[in-house]
């Protein structure tokens, strides 16, 4: 009998600062990546249970009831059983608070609180590096997957992080020096609204990634895409949080640049239209194409009026409070516990 119960994983969305798009392999192999992303207060909850029966009972968006791990029709959950050679008597069911139309790196999430309950039912140890190593080889080697680097790390690390990607496909991870000060003001000026429009990223990041190949000009936008990134890093340091509003604001125009289906005319109007109400600078969050605005503004008047214009449009604002952990477990039963 298996020691192990029952586990839940804990993992935390993502929102990103800086740097967004370099952490794309078509990217980061020529040039090197480089983005800041922190974690956020909304979570998915993985569990792992073992089961009497032999088969496999799995609970998503949908269920499955599977003999064996090959019939999983469930791309990520089938790799992750087999990365880890569990192969029966197994339950995993998730819960999201958000869906993956909101652009917070849900997918990366899941696969990060999946790896780290299924290596936890096993008792195996793992890092967090490992951790996030082995989610991105699942997702864009084994997978095929067009995603990048940053949600399966952040995901892993949690807190306010910086990332650097080397050509190998290496990732350095380093907490941003930022004072508490700092760090409530960045927090109190981020307003997040919801576009109503609902995108597939990998639709976004695979006409990002067609359009390097044709149009040398997309590296140049990430190239400055990277030196917006490095720049906000500074600001955090220093404490020049009104600057990083300024910055977004230039990300935004170099992001749009790089594939058509980031923006569109309704998206550009919300933006144009937040920015004469007082924001310094924003962006959609993720690969872009709907799903989340986030907003910085520095005055409360702006924000009120923001708030109140959006409000009318139905775009309900979502609160998203930074959060410090990374993928953590909240429930361990053994065999035998109360």
């Amino acid at each position: 009998m298996h020691p192990i119960d029952l586990i839940v994983s804990k993992t935390p969305f993502r929102i990103s600062l800086g740097g967004g798009g370099t952490d794309l392999p078509f990217y980061y192999e020529k040039e090197e990546g480089f983005v800041i992303s922190s974690a956020i207060q909304k979570f998915m909850y993985v569990l792992v249970a073992r089961r009497v029966h032999r088969n496999i009972l799995l609970s998503y968006s949908k269920s499955e009831l599977c003999e064996s791990v090959e019939d999983i029709k469930h791309e990520i959950i089938r790799e992750c059983l087999k990365s880890t050679d569990l192969t029966d008597h197994l339950v995993v069911l998730s819960h999201a608070e958000l869906g993956s139309e909101y652009g917070l790196g849900s997918s990366g999430s899941f696969t990060i609180g999946l790896l780290n309950s299924l290596f936890r039912y096993n008792q195996k140890k793992i890092t967090k590096s490992e951790l996030a190593s082995l989610a991105c080889h699942i997702q864009m080697d084994v997978l095929k997957q067009p995603s990048g680097k940053q949600d399966e790390h952040i995901a892993a690390f949690g807190g306010l992080m910086s990332f650097e990607i080397k050509r190998d496909g290496n990732v350095i991870a380093k907490p941003l020096v930022i004072s508490s000060e700092t760090k409530d003001t960045l927090q109190n000026n981020l307003l997040f609204f919801h576009t109503n429009i609902t995108r597939s990223s990998a639709e976004v990041l695979k006409n990002q990634y067609e359009n390097s190949l044709r149009d040398p000009e997309v590296f140049e936008h990430l190239n400055k895409i990277k030196d917006i990134g490095l720049k906000t890093k500074k600001c955090f340091e220093v404490g020049n949080v009104d600057e990083f509003g300024l910055l977004m604001n230039d990300h935004w125009y170099e992001k749009r640049k790089t594939s058509e289906k980031i923006s569109n005319p309704l998206i550009d109007k919300q933006y144009e239209r937040a920015k004469k109400l007082g924001a310094l600078g924003g962006k959609i969050i993720g690969a872009g194409g709907g799903g989340l605005f986030m907003f910085y503004i520095n005055n409360d008047d702006s924000k009120k009026n923001v708030r109140k214009e959006f409000n009318t449009l139905g775009m309900n604002e979502v609160k998203l409070p930074f959060e410090e952990k990374g993928s953590n477990i909240i429930l361990n039963l053994s065999h035998g516990s109360q």
